[in-house]
């Protein structure tokens, strides 16, 4: 399995609110900066970092898309 994202890559993510419904925040850009090791489960993880705060989290892919 190989991830989608690169390091140092520009990305939108696509907060989710409590118990994965949608999230009323608007989607932020962040910077890729690290590939987590692959779960159990399967999913790939992330490191990003905001770029407008210094906000780092660790995310699954399914929660990015390609920043515009």
């Amino acid at each position: 399995m190989s991830y989608a994202y690169k390091l140092n890559e520009d990305v939108r993510h696509q907060p989710q609110g409590p118990q994965g419904r949608a999230a009323t925040e608007p989607p932020m850009i962040y910077t890729i900066v690290q590939h987590m090791p692959i779960e159990s489960d399967g999913r790939l993880r992330y490191r990003i970092k905001c770029k407008s705060e210094k906000i780092e989290r660790v995310v699954t892919e399914d929660q990015l898309s390609y920043s515009q």
